[in-house]
């Protein structure tokens, strides 16, 4: 059964069980609203930009590796809550060596499976209240997932960007948590399904 949302008309249920949204999925009025929507949450962009340079700099600093984006301001997908979620591409086998160089400036929140061989380390921090989630990918697949941002960000049309921004707010903001966090996720899973990119579990919702 459909679940009914007093704010939307669309069958989220639906869309979300399809993996995808796209403008076909909205009448007009709804879209209109949509993109009402996703133009207000730029506003937030000036912010994220100079606190994701701060931290890009202190990142290359601690590691010697220059991040990427590879979250959902990076793709253009974020809400007024999101914070930034970095990768860099770091030798599996000084990981040890990372841990170390980031003990006393970010949290470790655990080694996470990328695909059925590699895996990749977290680690949080925060800056000027924004939170920062830093992932140490092997070299080859932080390639990989530079790769897949490059064709997201050629490929994914300015009205699929609204439409899914759309559905992850309505998700959020009727607590609809788990299909929320699934959510987040769905575009990578489009461009890049090889990749694992279940969360810290902690940090789900």
């Amino acid at each position: 059964m459909t679940r009914e949302n007093p704010t939307t008309k669309l069958d989220l249920a639906a869309i979300t069980a399809k993996g995808w949204a796209e403008p076909g999925d909205f009448t007009a009025a709804e879209f209109r609203r949509a993109s009402d929507f996703y133009t207000a949450m730029r506003a937030h962009d000036q912010r994220l930009h100079r606190v994701r340079a701060e931290v890009s700099d202190l990142i290359e600093q601690w590691t010697g590796h220059a991040p990427r984006d590879v979250g959902s301001f990076g793709t253009g997908l974020n809400l007024e809550t999101s914070d930034l979620d970095l990768g860099i591409g770091y030798p599996a086998q000084d990981r040890g060596r990372l841990r170390e160089a980031l003990e006393d400036k970010a949290k470790f929140l655990g080694e996470r499976r990328t695909t059925f061989s590699t895996s990749r380390l977290v680690f949080s921090f925060h800056l000027d209240d924004v939170e920062v989630d830093l992932s140490a990918l092997t070299v080859e697949d932080f390639e990989v997932a530079c790769r897949m941002l490059d064709q997201i960000g050629q490929t994914m049309t300015p009205e699929e960007r609204i439409a899914h921004t759309w559905v992850k707010h309505l998700l959020r903001s009727t607590g609809r948590l788990e299909e929320y966090a699934a959510w987040k996720l769905v575009t990578y899973a489009r461009f890049c399904p090889e990749f694992n990119w279940v969360p810290i579990p902690e940090k789900a919702s």
